[in-house]
């Protein structure tokens, strides 16, 4: 019976943090000095460019890149709400949703100056 009720209270809880989720979709680039990215909507930026050394976590929400320890506290109903980290690897992108993504954690090979669309939901196409 207990397991029963913990199963159902997971999934509301998974439903309710679906249900809240806001659009976004961004396109990632690897380049030679780090990471490219592109808006397509949800954020208030449209292009961010940062130098990153591998390994190195870059924090990044609907404002552009920002520091974990001050996150905006400005909330714009028009933009989605997302916090995640991006990290270039050797091989490609690390990526952990903090706030805003039904994942927890993406990573994916990238080759150089390719690209790859993420979204609220994880990877996703570039159309």
């Amino acid at each position: 019976m207990a397991l029963l009720f913990l199963t159902g209270t997971a999934e509301l809880i998974a439903q309710n943090k679906t249900a809240e989720l806001k659009d976004f979709k961004l396109i990632i680039e690897k380049t030679d000095n780090g990471i490219k990215m592109r808006s397509e909507k949800g954020s208030a930026w449209i292009d961010l460019s940062f130098s990153l050394n591998n390994y190195r976590p870059q924090a990044v929400d609907e404002y552009g890149m920002t520091d974990l320890k001050k996150v905006s506290e400005n909330k714009d109903e028009n933009l989605a709400d997302f916090l995640f980290t991006i990290t270039k690897a050797e091989n490609g992108i690390e990526l952990k949703g903090i706030e805003g993504t039904a994942w927890t954690e993406l990573k994916f090979s990238l080759a150089d100056n390719k690209q790859q669309a993420i979204d609220q939901f994880g990877m996703t196409s570039l159309n």
